[in-house]
């Protein structure tokens, strides 16, 4: 891993849920260092950007929650440290931006990493420098303040008087401004109309103004600069009544706009609410006692009562009860559960007492990272996203030349009354920024991304969220994904060689299973279990990739394998072969048990298909997608397995490297007999599927039952392990793109209506300032529909 100073130029650091951002990504980003990932080999848009766009525009402090941060990652170079900060004024991209370029050229800062949901920032620098970063925040008119590792960030933002001050002020310099205006009307002396305009700019601007000088001072042309040059050109031409207007209807306009916005960012916060405040532990003398969560170690034993929240992960030690699992897996039904079984933090225990030892801290339960994946899914950037961010790149210089071009060519060249044009340059400027359109994506992603962790999909980044839809081949694992990845056995058959009894041959198969962990060696094992078989001392375990295990029992070596483990010992007879194939003709996978010398027995498994499987391949075939199967169990199996589930093809004997290689075919399939977009996902749950899933376009884990190497290189989590929530992401994935087209459209249609307007002589300062507005809302509430249940 590279730990150097890394300076990325990055072209799409645009709002994500902020109307300030016109012009927010045209500097260098410092980023944390580059680093190896799963997903290197994936096309361009697989590129995993590593700082966080969250949903700004919010006013609620709270717990800062450790999570796997990329930067957190990485190793610190000596002399240097971690440190975060809480900047309650990073409430958008606009402050962002002037962060990143003041820290940029800081040399004691190696890496920086933006999290605006919660208002913190990360970085990598010098022991004792952080005084000199506080310092230069500070320059920017923002207050930076530590914040400990797992302590709860500073309550620094407004309170209810603060805000209910913020929009008095800002109704009283509207009704200045309509009183400017009407004293205009009725040809009062011009002084009235300026005082009263003057009042209300004061009232309404002073925040404006000095977010637009800082940003002057540093080069950057966003909303607060426009308006100020705006409402500022209008006054020195006399236009008292326009300015304060406008200046008032911008403020009211930024109030309303933050608090729609916040549907999207609590949309995601809430789930901080579902983990309990105290939970009740079992300490050393057997009492039992009230503590926080995050004073749990793994280990802990917890008991929880009827109608209580889960505080953390754990595996059921004592009891039994039906728990609510919807705030993680999407599914409202109850889940019955017992001793062995998996609960997670943040849902609800609905019946009987239960007590469960902690498996995952509260910084690393499910829940916590389920808010950290959404948060940190808003980086990895949409297609459209990118779009309409490159366009903002350009739109605001190209306006602002078409403005100060309308300003002075007619009255040079056409001799054109000055204040008439450079009016209508003003009018200009307020279009300038492209609000609405910075805005329609991010907002409608991080509406998407909410909906789908409501529904137990965990999506990574809005990129895979905005692809999913153009998904043509979908391959999949078969074991844990298409059947319940609890296979049993169902025959056996003690063969010549083996000169033992048949208990005995079974004892010894047993113990080989019991040390692994594969589900086909378990169902081996737990069949002997049920018998009350007991296992064998084992000595020189050895698992063998792809074929089996080995292990040495009284100073013999056995192998408990596949049919491919049999091939290398050269030990297919032919009459084994033919017993073999009899046995997967009827869709079981055979283990055999054998020396270095002879076959002693055969165990034929078989696994059972999901219900829920057939009909996520019904639905699949309806949205346009082909399926795969690709299985590590011989192909007779396979081919039977897919055959009911309704699969077009399927592929045994599959080891990592071939399903890696089956993924790259499809991809060269759908390439070139279509659409160069058209993608391939992959479906998976164990380590032997993660090479594949890092080549597919989209990877999808079984969230509940997967590994957690799966978890990691998949784009996509399932975490209630059922298949339907693949067609239920395409759908979503469709719906997303169209309200992206629909809020491009709505932006730019607006912005264009009038700009023309305005060129022909019927614009003014107050409309240009309403279709702002009316657009920014406009798209904002269409892409919070992504909220709402699908229906299509």
């Amino acid at each position: 891993m590279n730990t150097e100073k890394t300076t990325l130029t990055h072209d799409s650091t645009a709002s994500d849920t902020c109307c300030c951002s016109c012009n927010a990504d045209k500097h260098e980003h410092v980023e944390v260092s580059v680093e190896d990932h799963a997903h290197a080999d994936k096309d361009q848009q697989h590129v995993h950007h590593h700082h966080d766009h969250s949903s700004p525009c919010c006013n609620a402090a709270g717990p800062v929650p450790e999570t796997r941060s990329r930067l957190r990652q990485q190793p610190v170079p000596d002399g240097s440290q971690i440190s975060q900060w809480r900047i309650d004024a990073m409430d958008c991209p606009t402050e962002e931006t002037l962060i990143r370029k003041q820290l940029a050229s800081m040399d004691n800062i190696s890496a920086l990493e933006f999290n605006l949901m919660q208002r913190t920032l990360s970085a990598i620098h010098f022991k004792g420098t952080e005084g000199t970063i506080e310092a230069a925040i500070a320059s920017l008119g923002m207050q930076a303040v530590p914040v400990k590792e797992g302590a709860p960030a500073p309550e620094l933002t407004a309170s209810p008087k603060q805000q209910y001050r913020a929009l008095g002020l800002a109704a009283g310099g509207l009704a200045l401004a309509l009183g400017a205006e009407i004293t205009h009307w009725l040809e009062w002396p011009s002084m009235v109309s300026a005082a009263l305009a003057i009042i209300a700019i004061l009232m309404c601007g002073l925040g404006t103004y000095r977010k637009g000088l800082i940003a002057l001072r540093h080069g950057e042309l966003n909303i607060n600069a426009l308006m100020s040059i705006a409402v500022t050109g209008a006054a020195v031409i006399g236009q008292w009544p326009e300015a304060a207007m406008v200046m008032a209807l911008f403020t009211i306009s930024e109030l309303i706009e933050a608090r729609s916005l916040d549907r999207a960012r609590l949309a995601i916060r809430s789930l901080l609410q579902l983990a309990p405040d105290t939970t009740t532990v079992l300490q050393a003398d057997g009492s039992w006692k009230e503590l926080t969560p995050d004073a749990l170690s793994i280990g802990d034993v917890v008991r929880v009562r009827p109608g209580q929240r889960i505080a953390l992960d754990g595996v059921i030690t004592q009891g039994q009860t039906s728990i609510n699992q919807s705030a993680v897996t999407g599914e409202s039904l109850p889940v019955d559960k017992k001793a062995g079984d998996i609960v997670f933090a943040g849902t609800l225990n609905e019946s009987g007492e239960f007590q469960f030892k902690v498996t995952a801290t509260s910084q690393n339960s499910t829940l916590a990272r389920i808010i950290h994946a959404v948060e940190e899914a808003q980086s990895e950037r949409a297609p459209t996203q990118r779009f309409v961010d490159q366009f903002a790149r350009y739109y605001t210089p190209a306006v602002v030349l078409i403005a100060v071009a309308v300003a002075i060519i007619p009255p040079l060249l056409f001799a054109q009354p000055w204040l008439v044009w450079i009016y209508k340059a003003l009018v200009l400027l307020v279009i300038a920024c492209p609000c609405a359109l910075v805005i329609s994506t991010p907002v409608t992603i991080v509406s998407a991304l909410t909906a789908a962790s409501k529904r137990g999909l965990l999506v990574k980044g809005g990129v895979y969220m905005e692809n999913g839809r153009r998904l043509r081949w979908l391959a999949l694992d078969k074991t844990g994904t298409i059947t319940h990845g609890k296979p049993v056995q169902t025959e056996m058959a003690v063969l010549p060689a083996a000169q033992a009894e048949p208990a005995q041959t079974r004892q010894i198969a047993a113990s080989l299973a019991g040390r692994s962990d594969h589900p086909v060696s378990l169902a081996i094992a737990k069949a002997a279990q049920a018998d009350n078989i007991d296992f064998l001392p084992v000595e020189q375990f050895t698992a063998l990739a792809g074929q089996g295990t080995r292990g040495v029992i009284y100073g013999v070596q056995y192998y408990l394998g596949n049919l491919r483990l049999i091939e290398s010992l050269n030990l297919l007879a032919p009459e084994i072969a033919q017993h073999i194939n009899t046995l997967e003709q009827k869709g079981q996978t055979v283990v055999a048990l054998a020396t270095d010398q002879a076959v002693l027995a055969l165990f034929a498994v078989a696994d059972s298909i999901k219900p829920t499987s057939q009909q996520a391949i019904a639905e699949l075939h309806q949205l346009g997608v082909q399926t795969l199967m690709l299985s590590g169990d011989n192909q007779h199996s396979a081919q039977a397995i897919a055959l009911q589930a309704g699969i077009d093809e399927a592929r045994g004997n599959q080891l990592p490297e071939d399903k890696r290689q089956a993924i790259e075919e499809k991809l060269a399939q759908v390439k070139t007999r279509g659409d160069q977009k058209n993608m391939v996902g992959m479906v998976g749950d164990g380590i032997n599927d993660a090479p594949a899933l890092a080549r597919a376009d989209i990877g999808f884990a079984m969230g509940a039952a997967g590994t957690d190497t799966a978890m990691e290189t998949a784009d996509v989590a399932i975490m209630d392990d059922d298949l339907r929530k693949i067609p239920l992401f395409i759908r979503l994935s469709k719906r997303t793109h169209r309200i992206l087209l629909q809020n491009i459209t709505l932006a730019l249609g607006i912005k264009l209506v009038f700009l023309l307007l305005t060129v022909a002589g019927y614009g003014t300062m107050w409309m240009a300032v309403f279709a702002d507005v009316g657009a920014s809302l406009l798209v904002v509430l269409n892409g919070l529909r992504m909220l709402r249940s699908l229906r299509d």
